[in-house]
């Protein structure tokens, strides 16, 4: 999945808590969340109030916890598991499955979305 389709689907799916994101939908979003933050915080810091980064913020929250229980449902994982970044070292954690490759095939979460084209 490309850059501009991953933010598509992000967007297209952004309350969507069910179904599978493979690895490069999730860190093409993430590319993109990053890219907007830091556009917002060098607008804030040219203005009075800080109200970009707020925007920015509360926009993409929705949108990036959908994405992040996709994620974990590809590689065959509750997004319950979601609740680790409320612990240092659960960041981690989810970090590293954030990466691992995807369950091939169906799983209890749906159809693989990559269908045939493993990463």
């Amino acid at each position: 999945m490309g850059f501009t389709q991953a933010i598509s689907s992000g967007f297209q799916n952004y309350v969507n808590f069910s179904g599978r994101a493979c690895r490069s939908e999730y860190w093409f979003w993430t590319l993109f969340a990053v890219l907007v933050s830091i556009v917002a915080n060098i607008l804030d810091s040219f203005a009075t109030f800080g109200i970009a980064s707020l925007i920015v913020g509360l926009g993409l929250l929705l949108p990036g916890l959908g994405m992040a229980v996709r994620r974990l449902h590809d590689i065959d994982r509750t997004g319950w598991w979601l609740l680790l970044i409320l612990t240092g070292i659960g960041t981690i954690v989810l970090l590293i499955f954030a990466c691992l490759p995807g369950t091939e095939g169906p799983n209890s979460y749906g159809a693989d979305p990559l269908a045939g084209q493993h990463e």
